[in-house]
């Protein structure tokens, strides 16, 4: 597999094409040619409204329709509310003609390894995973570097030296964020002691709740989620313990995509950044390049600090902990600084 690192710089593609030429008495003339092309996602087991990874890819869809002034039919989602939706969701894509379909999780890249090979003339993008075959282009994205920052921010915060992160599932792709946001949070103070907890769900709000109430009863005030829609459960709690009364401060990091308005609670807002995966934009411009017959198809496209394919909310923070957090990304950036991308331990 090819290895190419992309910046997520838009890209121009042409939706309605106006092609202008002379007439035989020299004035312009022009006609209007409708691009024919159509995109498709299948979920993960979470759907397109979970205020995170489904949500961030279905909005980079609608981004690209707007801006090739396109139309909603030429876009289409397929939900997957079980793992065994995965491969009649991709048949039915194919089915309805897509011209390239996006698999939106790691979880799919079983189903989506079987269904390419068999249809080796389709187009197909899995996100957050990587399949070696010429008609399918893998994007990953550097999250354990916005993590790191995630991790700065935490511990810059904390009072009582105690933070958390819950995550989905121990996959790859979720052990990045654990990797970067301890290594960030150590960085800042070596002594910091980091719970770490998986929720063995993306879905499970309610299982969630249950791990970040047993945290903030163990004094952690800041805790970070990276677990799809499970993670709404961590914001629940928060709320729950800052409108009681039981917590006077305490906070949560969201992941994927700017999670400010989930913080919202009657004495002001918990959330005190998120991380961001710039998922919506790298499939715009996946799209366009597809569309230009520049499909990257056996390319392992990473999207990080510099590219500007991850990063974090900065708006909220306090004003030292927004410099502590600038100042670790440039040193990201200039190499300084490795991000692990596993667990020491």
């Amino acid at each position: 597999m090819k290895l190419k690192e992309l910046g997520l710089t838009t890209m121009v593609a042409a939706g309605l094409l106006l092609v202008g030429c002379a007439n035989e008495s020299g004035e312009a003339a022009s006609e209007s040619e409708t691009v024919d092309f159509n995109i498709s996602m299948v979920t993960d087991q979470n759907g397109i409204d979970d205020r995170s990874f489904n949500q961030s890819a279905w909005e980079g869809m609608q981004d690209w329709v707007e801006s090739n002034d396109l139309s909603e039919d030429n876009i289409n989602y397929y939900q997957s509310g079980e793992e065994f939706n995965y491969i009649p969701n991709l048949n039915t894509a194919i089915q309805d003609e897509a011209d390239i379909i996006y698999a939106i999780g790691f979880s799919l890249e079983e189903a989506l390894l079987e269904i390419a090979a068999q249809n080796p003339e389709q187009k197909f993008g899995l996100v957050d995973g990587v399949i070696d075959l010429d008609n399918v282009v893998s994007i990953t994205f550097a999250d354990n570097e916005a993590s790191y920052l995630a991790g700065v921010a935490a511990a810059s915060t904390s009072k009582t030296g105690k933070v958390g992160f819950v995550g989905g599932m121990q996959a790859p792709s979720i052990l990045k964020f654990q990797a970067g946001y301890i290594a960030g949070a150590k960085s800042v103070n070596p002594d910091i002691q980091v719970d770490v907890q998986f929720a063995e769900s993306f879905s499970d709000a309610g299982v969630a709740q249950q791990i970040a109430s047993a945290m903030f009863a163990n004094d952690v005030d800041v805790i970070f989620h990276a677990a799809g829609n499970a993670g709404n459960g961590v914001n629940t709690e928060a709320r729950n313990q800052l409108e009681a009364g039981a917590k006077e401060e305490i906070w949560v990091i969201g992941a994927d995509r700017d999670q400010t308005a989930e913080g919202d609670w009657d004495g002001g807002n918990f959330m005190l950044t998120s991380t961001l995966k710039e998922l919506g934009r790298a499939i715009e411009n996946e799209s366009n390049d597809a569309m230009n017959d520049n499909f990257h198809g056996g390319e392992h496209i990473i999207s990080n600090l510099e590219s500007g394919g991850v990063g974090i909310v900065e708006a909220g923070l306090p004003e030292d902990v927004k410099t502590s957090v600038l100042e670790a990304k440039d040193k990201i950036i200039s190499g300084e600084i490795e991000v692990p991308e596993v667990p020491e331990n």
